[in-house]
């Protein structure tokens, strides 16, 4: 499957942004699937994930409350709700598809295929 994420940008802190993640080559459906991201200088970190039929969800302590993960499998089309904003979310952010199993959610090596990063900054 190849992912495109989108919808990155420049926002001030306390906005909100939408990012999406668009498969292609297989159906979305059959893979749980994450977000993940990355600031300079720093290692890869979990956002959230969602398992394939939507029905499970996992946050990152620090996005509880402020993000949300959802996906249209009829779209083929994952997706990322970004509301109040902090600097400290600024990072390159990552869709990732994981074919086998929800419980290591967390873990980037769970993962099998990754989409290109979108930047999101958000100033202060």
């Amino acid at each position: 499957v190849q992912l495109q994420a989108s919808g990155g940008g420049l926002v001030q802190a306390g906005g909100s942004l939408r990012l999406s993640c668009a498969a292609s080559g297989r159906t979305l459906s059959s893979y749980h699937m994450g977000w993940f991201r990355q600031a300079p200088g720093k290692e890869r970190e979990f956002v959230c994930a969602i398992s394939r039929s939507g029905g499970s969800t996992d946050f990152a302590d620090s996005v509880k409350g402020r993000f949300t993960i959802s996906r249209d499998n009829a779209k083929n089309t994952l997706y990322l709700q970004m509301n109040s904003l902090k600097p400290e979310d600024t990072a390159a952010y990552y869709c990732a598809a994981n074919r086998v199993v929800f419980r290591t959610a967390p873990d980037p090596r769970s993962y099998d295929y990754w989409g290109q990063g979108t930047q999101v900054t958000v100033s202060s």
